[in-house]
């Protein structure tokens, strides 16, 4: 069996009279895509936001490869392993693609006082071949602002693994993407992850994504984990197709 990287224990939070988890349990296994799916509303960015730091839960904790880290800020997370990446992909748009890679390579390095010679930095070949591994390294030179959104989801991933995570946490990772795209993101992306051996977990409301990407699905209502299990089981589930599918 698959080591356990994130643990997840009774988590509970409420926002006044909105409980947003309620007792959540929940493993991440090493070499898995795990999807997350439920009604707007159900807890599924909330649970990221205490995975990472974002949010303290009011109850239960959180561990990472058996280390608890329910207490630390995101960037103390974000050193042990667990990377995040958000719905809007979080670019300095006036910055090169190149410019932005770098950015996260001194800042990984602790040389962030060397920013004015970013180009510089002996990290350089690392940052281009990650923009290479996400099929984006012909957008280096070109500011950010400029791409289209596919291509800036593939930025932010490339950002992201710059960081040398165990497991990459997204939330809806094509959001804002083209339908005609998405699928040549996702293969992008899932192929990034299998060479760099990340695990992940992201959120989604695309059913076709989920069940082409996912190696398990877990279904959220009303800060409930309702059910856990493979694509082909939980997207054929009578209540799932009524609650979260909408047939």
């Amino acid at each position: 069996m698959s080591r356990v990287l994130i643990s997840a224990r009774g988590l509970k939070i409420r926002f006044g009279g909105v409980i947003a988890a309620d007792g959540i349990d929940l493993d991440v296994f090493e070499g898995e895509n795990l999807a997350i799916i439920g009604p707007n509303g159900a807890g599924k960015t909330t649970f990221l936001n205490m995975t990472t730091g974002y949010l303290r839960p009011q109850a239960g904790t959180v561990s990472f490869l058996g280390q608890e880290i329910t207490a630390l800020p995101p960037r103390a997370i974000t050193r042990l392993g667990i990377a995040r990446a958000f719905q809007i992909p979080q670019l300095f748009l006036d910055q090169t693609v190149i410019e932005n890679m770098m950015i996260a390579a001194a800042a990984q390095a602790g040389e962030l006082s060397a920013f004015r010679h970013l180009l510089d930095l002996p990290e350089r070949e690392e940052m281009e071949q990650l923009l290479d591994l996400v099929g984006v390294r012909a957008f280096a030179e070109r500011k950010a602002f400029e791409l289209p959104e596919g291509q800036r989801k593939l930025v932010d991933i490339a950002l992201a693994l710059a960081l040398k995570p165990k497991v990459l946490l997204m939330d809806e990772p094509t959001s804002g993407v083209a339908s005609s795209e998405k699928l040549e993101v996702m293969d992008i992306l899932t192929a990034a992850l299998r060479r760099t051996q990340v695990s992940s977990v992201f959120v989604e409301h695309d059913m076709d994504m989920v069940e082409r990407y996912a190696h398990r699905v877990a279904v959220w209502s009303s800060g409930k984990i309702q059910f856990v299990g493979p694509p082909a089981e939980i997207l054929a589930n009578d209540e799932v197709k009524r609650t979260v599918i909408g047939i």
